[in-house]
């Protein structure tokens, strides 16, 4: 069965590399749920599917660090002992091992959802070593002072963190394209930093995953940046709307799901709410870049039937040209999915057996995916766009009314 299976990787990976002029990997926004991209990245890396693109906002920029700061046999320890560090408590006082805590994860939800809520309670007063601390005093009224200290968290040890689990030289060395997107303060406007135009450093990654009130905006060049969620928390559309455009495939990870149990409490409105709202805007690209993509193809076939004559002197034809297209998108979606012993503290809540859960999940994901190869091939329909999803898998690259699965695959 494992040779089998080892042919079957090697088949895909042959696939892949002989379609696909671009292979990226999209890591959105989610806090502590970031470890279920760690686990989707094992999973490439076991199939021996090696991104040249990885693109990042959020804690998916932090992920992005260290996968591209890294060797590819590398990078799965490298996640592994960023996240075991920024999933300590701030303090070192801890009143139960955690083989005690696995032991009792597995009597009931019941155990891991007190565990749950006494870890966010902790990452809330006392912070996440490496990560961030409180700021005392808290800047308000009198004590507020200047943009990066207005903020309920330092983050300032987050800089060191990265620089000891990512090498920034090897980053910018271009052997693979990594951009992370940030929100500058001043103007609103979404910014991605790219290692193709600019040296990325600590500061850019930081600033992707800025998320106020809670995280300080960080300054770059003289201007400053908060989380690139607060306007989209996927870059998919950064990705696929690189000039020249190329055959890509995309593996976009998203953390929140569209999909959930009607809630029963607040704790549950507030979960859910997250939920929606970050989900809608994965959605939403997902869906805008699939529409364009329709567009674009549609004028290359339009432009078919132009004479020679026109495509060279009409102004219009010469513009259609530039914007049309025959290239073709593959979205390979990897949706996390919440436990029952969730709450609306999900992403804040960094304990360490959560964390292990999260990654399992995510490479239990890529691995199911991976089943499926006909999923990684070119899209053959007219708008030369496709989007799978491991949980709903009759979504399909079809064009026509969208069934449930396909709302929820995000096309």
């Amino acid at each position: 069965m494992a040779i089998e299976t080892n042919r079957a990787l090697v088949t895909l990976n042959e696939t892949i590399a002989r379609q696909y002029e671009s292979v990226a990997l999209v890591l959105q926004g989610g806090g502590a749920l970031g470890s279920y991209q760690a686990g989707v990245y094992e999973g490439l890396a076991e199939a021996d599917i090696h991104p040249n693109w990885v693109a990042g906002i959020s804690i998916g920029a932090l992920n992005t660090a260290i996968i591209a700061g890294n060797a590819p046999e590398a990078r799965v320890d490298a996640l592994k002992q960023f996240w075991t560090a920024i999933c300590q408590p701030a303090s070192a006082l801890n009143f139960w091992p955690s083989e005690f805590e696995s032991r009792l994860f597995e009597i009931s939800d019941a155990y891991r959802q007190a565990f749950a809520a006494w870890y966010s309670t902790r990452a809330l007063l006392e912070g996440q070593s490496g990560f961030f601390a409180p700021r005392f005093p808290q800047p308000l009224g009198p004590w507020a002072r200047q943009v990066i200290e207005a903020s309920h968290y330092d983050t300032s040890a987050l800089r060191s963190t990265l620089t000891r689990f990512a090498d920034f030289d090897r980053i910018n060395r271009g052997g693979m394209r990594v951009c992370v997107g940030a929100v500058n303060v001043a103007t609103g406007n979404l910014t991605f930093f790219d290692n193709k135009d600019i040296t990325l450093r600590p500061e850019h990654f930081m600033a992707s995953g800025a998320l106020p009130p809670g995280f300080p905006a960080v300054e770059v060049d003289g201007e400053f940046y908060w989380d690139g969620g607060l306007v989209s928390n996927t870059p998919l559309s950064e990705v696929l709307g690189q000039i020249p455009r190329r055959d890509t495939l995309a593996f976009q990870v998203d953390l929140w799901s569209a999909r959930g149990e009607l809630p029963a409490n607040m704790e549950q409105v507030d979960g859910r709410t997250k939920d929606i709202q970050y989900s809608s805007r994965t959605r939403a690209v997902t869906h805008h870049v699939r529409h364009d993509q329709l567009l674009r193809r549609t004028l290359r076939e339009v432009l078919r039937h132009v004479s020679a004559e026109a495509l060279q002197s009409d102004p219009w034809c010469k513009i259609a040209a530039l914007m049309s297209t025959d290239k073709r998108y593959n979205v390979v979606q990897l949706i996390y999915r919440d436990k029952p012993y969730e709450n609306h503290f999900k992403d804040f809540q960094f304990g360490y057996n959560t964390m292990l859960d999260h990654w399992s999940s995510g490479l239990a994901d890529i691995r199911e995916t991976c089943t499926h190869p006909e999923w990684f091939d070119l899209p053959q329909n007219e708008a030369g766009f496709a989007s799978r999803d491991v949980h709903a898998p009759s979504s399909s690259d079809r064009l026509g009314p969208k069934t449930g699965s396909e709302h929820e695959a995000g096309i």
